[in-house]
């Protein structure tokens, strides 16, 4: 299975953990000032390191996938959502099939190599990017000062041009009103909490991303520190959170059963609608109050809703107004295990 059909460490609060690595080429201008000539070149350099990187890589090219594959890789958070529209005949990305390995070509900056894991693995996800971005290194070389560290087209990159990211489920902390508590413990740590999909998106169903805004003046190891302590806090605080709803033990079963039945038995859900349904469904399977669910029945139903991943599990383009109907038929689906 990939990556994200699969359970790891703390995986009832942590979703995944993901690392990103902001990388350019020495000798050629970042990617907003480079012109087609240049871009082209660079996929060339890029393209001939494939092979000896290993991990099952391959490169495919943006312009020959077509918009629902595109979507449902951003659904996945595995490409960001302006990388995939952006147009380009020189933008491409590197994969391997189990999708924990990705490195996209010509986007913001020239290389941004992405690193994916499910539940809380920063340490390990951490040694192996600095492994694949070695290998790199030693046919590229990078944009580097000896002042700042690696040159970034964003200043706010420059330095080890790395992010760290634990994506994290908090429905207890947002239910008991203590969300906002714990935002500031992020801001005085130099984090931010930011939707599933990273700045300027809003949480979808109590899903947040934790992520690091320094990375200029601090080591990669600093970094992976303290993205690993404040994930510790939080973590502590759901948990605490979710033993007081605990308490109140029949107004809590009676909220997360409805809400799995309206899930289980509805004709027509909006995503908005399911997504909100599926964050108590999972808050209720990782209790122990729901036992008809397993953790890969949650994941499927997770990917499997959204729009893209919808229809490519019918393996046809559906309407908006289809979707909402054969949503439910996935969920149904889902749910007896066929």
């Amino acid at each position: 299975m990939n990556w994200y059909l699969e359970n790891g460490k703390e995986s009832d609060i942590v979703i995944s953990s993901s690392i990103n690595l902001s990388r350019n080429i020495k000798g050629y201008p970042f990617s907003n000032k480079c012109n087609e000539k240049q871009k082209e070149e660079i996929l060339l350099k890029i393209e001939e390191l494939v092979p000896s990187l290993g991990y099952g890589l391959e490169l495919f090219k943006l312009s020959n996938l077509d918009d629902i594959s595109k979507q449902a890789l951003v659904e996945k958070n595995i490409i960001s959502t302006e990388f995939a529209n952006e147009q380009s005949k020189y933008k491409a990305i590197i994969i391997n099939k189990e999708e924990n390995i990705c490195i996209e070509i010509n986007g913001e900056d020239h290389l941004l190599l992405k690193i994916f894991s499910e539940g809380f693995a920063v340490d390990s996800l951490l040694n192996l990017a600095i492994e694949i971005d070695k290998k790199i290194e030693k046919n590229l070389q990078y944009a580097y000062s000896n002042k700042y560290g690696y040159l970034t087209a964003c200043p706010t990159n420059v330095g080890t041009g790395m992010h760290i990211s634990t994506k994290v489920h908090l429905p207890a902390l947002k239910i008991t009103g203590n969300i906002n508590k714990i935002l500031r413990i992020i801001a005085n740590f130099g984090m931010t909490l930011t939707g599933e999909y990273g700045e300027g998106y809003k949480s979808q169903g109590d899903i947040y991303q934790i992520s690091n805004n320094q990375t200029l003046g601090t080591s990669e190891e600093e970094i992976a520190r303290n993205i690993i302590s404040i994930t510790d806090k939080v973590i502590s605080g759901e948990r605490e959170a979710r033993t007081y709803l605990g308490k109140n033990k029949i107004e809590f079963e009676n909220e997360i059963y409805r809400n799995f039945g309206l899930l289980k038995y509805s004709k027509i859900l909006t995503l908005d609608e399911c997504i909100y349904l599926l964050s108590s469904v999972k808050l209720g399977t990782d209790m122990g109050v729901i036992k008809e669910v397993d953790d890969l029945k949650v994941k499927k139903l997770y990917l499997y809703t959204k729009p893209a991943n919808l229809q490519k599990y019918f393996g046809e383009e559906i309407g908006l107004k289809e979707q909402n109907i054969k949503r439910c038929e996935i969920i149904s689906n889902i749910l007896e295990g066929k």
